[in-house]
């Protein structure tokens, strides 16, 4: 079936206006966090795998870092293991680890590995634990009302922050022409494992390689201000004044601070984009307009 003229005619616009991005973008590395409607969707998913599988065939190097808290709250229902949160970070106790362990290194990890190689890519999927790519230390929590004399030190068990990215790991993939997807489990000096925010990870792990783009999906359209508008182009110095000024506030605060982090450490431009919308990666990277927030040290 051959397209109308106007169809035509609006396949080549959309190619004419990618193509600046793709020359752009050639050999440069991009870190993906997938998560939130875009991994538990059909559609979505096989949306994303094809928009990392084209990035990859235009000459790009993405790096995808996944979550999976819906997937281990699930499985820690049917074998009735109850969850607390401590300011949204889930307890993870030994019995706990074990199933974040086994939903994200083995079953949501092999689950997009497979996604994207049936799309026509070559993915390899790796933990923190492979290769000590992630090395973590333990997350200390504190919390304090205005009745404490001093900080309240929570314990909430295996969950941890990035300390070192062995980035010899993500290199030796990148070098090898394979797409890198690595679920969030670190591991100390001591080999105990820990869960640790895929947010934070990406974040790091961009940081660490340099890279052209920091890409968090969500469950919104991206940075709101007061009245609901997104905002975009936004600078570091921007973005903190909008902290100050209680813009940016709950559970948006550490996904922007992440992005932030990655920007100020050397990451050309973070972006925050609504993974529920289809080829969200795609529109981001090779369109004007994007489908998000776009965060850059540029004054």
């Amino acid at each position: 079936m051959s397209l109308s003229r106007d169809a035509a005619i609006n396949v080549a616009n959309v190619l004419t206006e990618a193509l600046p991005y793709i020359q752009r973008f050639t050999k440069r590395t991009i870190v993906v966090k997938f998560g939130g409607n875009a991994m538990v969707d059909e559609a979505l998913q096989n949306s994303f795998a094809r928009d990392i599988v084209l990035m990859k065939l235009v000459g790009m190097n993405p790096v995808v870092v996944h979550g999976g808290g819906p997937q281990i709250g699930d499985l820690l229902k049917k074998l009735n293991i109850h969850s607390e949160f401590v300011d949204g970070m889930r307890v993870t106790d030994s019995a706990t680890m074990d199933v974040v362990e086994m939903v994200l290194g083995a079953s949501v990890n092999k689950q997009i590995v497979s996604l994207i190689n049936r799309n026509g890519g070559q993915a390899i999927g790796v933990t923190g634990k492979d290769g000590q790519l992630i090395n973590a230390r333990k997350l200390k929590v504190t919390r304090k009302t205005p009745d404490m004399e001093a900080p309240e030190i929570i314990d909430i068990g295996h969950v941890g922050e990035v300390s070192t990215i062995n980035r010899a790991v993500i290199d030796m993939l990148l070098n090898s022409n394979f797409i890198p997807v690595i679920a969030p489990i670190g591991v100390d000096r001591d080999g105990h494992s820990y869960n640790i925010n895929a947010d934070l990870v990406a974040g790091k792990i961009a940081e660490v390689l340099q890279a052209e783009k920091l890409m968090l999906l969500t469950n919104v359209s991206g940075l709101q201000d007061k009245t609901g508008k997104v905002l975009t182009g936004l600078t570091t110095r921007q973005v903190d004044e909008l902290i100050e000024d209680g813009t940016i506030y709950g559970g948006m605060l550490p996904k922007i601070s992440c992005a932030l982090d990655a920007v100020k450490g050397g990451v050309t431009s973070a972006h925050i984009i609504d993974g529920r919308v289809d080829h969200a990666v795609l529109l981001e990277i090779f369109t004007d307009e994007g489908v998000g927030t776009l965060i850059t040290n540029k004054n």
